[in-house]
């Protein structure tokens, strides 16, 4: 007995002992982590005053004639902003104004690239996820007719839009250039979702009951379609270095891209025309005996999605053939360098066999 006594006493005192190791590196912890906050508040001054000056140079230079020094100024001035920029994806940010009624003032900005890439990641699973589950509801509802299945898909819709709209402004305070039309076409779809959940149960709406399910069939394809799009790309530009691998909307393009969205292209046209054929079916059903407001403001809101989809993906088309031929040219002239390089290198040793 006392040697089980003193076999815990001694077991405790080792214990204790690593115990003020560890409070030590706590201590040292806690003093790194007031020096990490200091000196973030000390590089976001110095990148505020950094474009404060830039701001006051480049309105002295707009009063100055066409000229060599202009020229060369422009250009530095462009990439010591991109350097501010990229500097500052490693600093916290404000949370934008959806977030902070959200969540409050909240940091959620992620300092660590692997981190962004692993967040990034889970949101394209996650969109992922919600897809074959909305695609498995869909079929069930065409097979069936339960009301509360219905109502289940429907709240379903209206839980993943909101959500992917709050995952979408956290990645943007991490510096993901998606285009603002997507955000907002989000938040639209938060909206038409809701409509459709309260829509009364009327000869309209199983007039159009099909068509939506049948609908949301094909986009759960289509979402899995850009998951493969998406998350390739994410992992080539990982692999490739790139700064920008928070992306939705890939701005930095690659011809080995313009392959997989070339071939994405056709499938995201069609559902598109599948939200116009929704608004003009509603629209057609807005005169229908049991139609409801509801009819109504979801041809508009289908006929908003259709066009800003549209437009938007049609303006994006032209920028990535411009960097595919930007980026053609430059691997011409890359490989043109490399030649001229080999032929001097074959020059140099001729000359000296020669003078040998």
């Amino acid at each position: 007995m006392d040697a089980d006594v003193e076999s815990c006493l001694n077991d405790w005192n080792d214990l204790t002992r690593d115990y003020k190791e560890l409070e030590a590196l706590n201590r040292e912890y806690l003093s790194k982590l007031e020096q990490v906050v200091e000196l973030q508040s000390k590089c976001l001054k110095g990148i505020s005053h950094q474009k404060y000056r830039m701001g006051v140079i480049s309105k002295s230079l707009k009063a100055l004639q066409a000229s060599e020094t202009r020229e060369v100024l422009d250009k530095d001035m462009m990439k010591r902003d991109q350097q501010l920029h990229d500097m500052e994806q490693t600093l916290p940010k404000p949370n934008g104004t959806y977030l902070k009624i959200i969540l409050g003032n909240v940091n959620v900005s992620i300092l660590n690239k692997n981190d962004k890439f692993k967040y990034k990641d889970e949101y394209e699973k996650f969109k992922l996820v919600l897809s074959v589950i909305g695609f498995v509801l869909s079929v069930i509802n065409l097979l069936t007719s339960i009301r509360t299945l219905e109502l289940s898909f429907m709240f379903l819709l209206v839980w993943y839009y909101c959500t992917l709209t709050i995952r979408e402004s956290i990645l943007k305070v991490n510096g993901s250039r998606i285009k603002g039309w997507w955000r907002f076409h989000h938040f639209l779809s938060t909206v038409v979702s809701g409509v459709l959940l309260v829509w009364p149960n009327t000869g309209a709406w199983y007039s159009f009951r099909g068509q939506f399910m049948w609908f949301n069939v094909y986009i759960s394809v289509v979402q899995f379609l850009q998951f493969r799009y998406q998350r390739g790309v994410l992992y080539r530009l990982k692999a490739l270095g790139e700064r920008h691998n928070m992306d939705i909307t890939i701005e930095g393009f690659h011809s080995w891209m313009w392959r997989g969205l070339s071939f994405l292209l056709p499938f995201l046209f069609v559902g598109y025309f599948f939200q116009l054929y929704n608004a003009y079916t509603l629209y057609t059903l807005a005169s229908h005996p049991e139609a409801t407001w509801h009819v109504a403001v979801l041809s508009l809101m289908f006929l908003v999605l259709f066009l800003g989809n549209t437009t938007t993906t049609i303006m994006v088309i032209p920028q990535k053939l411009q960097d595919q031929f930007r980026d053609h040219l430059q691997s011409v002239f890359a490989s043109k360098v490399q030649e001229r390089k080999k032929v001097n290198v074959l020059n140099e040793e001729t000359h000296s066999e020669k003078g040998d």
